[in-house]
């Protein structure tokens, strides 16, 4: 996995390590500050307004599902059990190394025993999904008629008012993160709450996560938890290869993610 990790820089984010982070501490990070962030951002010059991202901490994460139940009710989710803007993973991995994934109703209702025999199992965890925010978003690309499209401050959003409905974006995301909600018939999506991130809120699934596995803050901003997230673990992205410098970043992936 460390092989595919990518390498951007970013000389905003340089030029702020140089005087606020210690060399020290870069060292002992697995990927650098200034090369684990995305380009410059869109429509604004450097330095100015905000630039949002989000932390995962796979070694919190107990797929009690709070954030997935929280998230469907913020935003108004269809209940359905396959309508999700973030949902949690079990991964079972067996000695045999075969790999096995399951998200019953995204996690919501817990996670019944695996069925493999616990002998069996190498390994199993958890990994919490939802929009990676792209800095390069191929749903931005593909949207025919402009409704989806990337704020001043970093989030990908959908404009209910101008989408047809296509599905395009749905098709072009590689993480699988949108859906066409069966009463507006737009996609849908996370946008990090935006309507609460603007009002200076965190996002639902952050505020109610038991254990703290998701952080939330602004890229540029040294002083936010996510900052201090990224100067003291050792990250990565999912599907780095794909070059769409997500800005969801997770800590001790393991390659059998997908």
């Amino acid at each position: 996995m460390k092989d595919e990790l990518r390498s951007v820089t970013r000389r905003d984010f340089l030029k702020c390590l140089a005087k606020l982070a210690p060399a020290a501490a870069l060292a002992s990070s697995g990927l650098k500050l200034g090369t684990i962030f995305a380009s410059e951002e869109p429509g604004g010059s450097e330095g100015e307004g905000h630039w949002y991202g989000m932390g995962i901490d796979l070694e919190r994460c107990i797929g009690c599902g709070r954030c997935s139940e929280a998230c469907k009710e913020e935003n108004d989710v269809p209940r359905e059990p396959y309508f999700f803007r973030t949902w949690v993973e079990r991964y079972v991995v067996t000695v045999d190394r075969e790999v096995s994934v399951d998200s019953p109703n995204g996690g919501i209702d817990g996670f019944p025993p695996p069925d493999i025999e616990e002998q069996h199992i190498l390994r199993s965890f958890y990994v919490p999904k939802l929009c990676n925010q792209c800095a390069r978003p191929p749903c931005v690309q593909v949207c025919p008629v402009g409704a989806t499209f990337e704020t001043r401050d970093g989030v990908v959003l959908v404009d209910e008012k101008y989408c047809i409905g296509c599905r395009y974006c749905i098709q072009a995301c590689p993480y699988g993160a949108r859906y066409l909600d069966p009463q507006t018939r737009v996609a849908d999506k996370c946008t990090f709450c935006y309507h609460r991130i603007t009002r200076g809120l965190r996002p639902a699934c952050v505020e109610v996560c038991p254990n703290s596995a998701r952080i939330f803050g602004e890229i540029r901003n040294a002083n936010t938890p996510l900052w201090r997230f990224v100067r003291t673990n050792e990250l990565q992205v999912l599907k780095p290869h794909l070059r769409t410098e997500p800005k969801v970043y997770y800590n001790s992936l393991d390659s059998e993610v997908r």
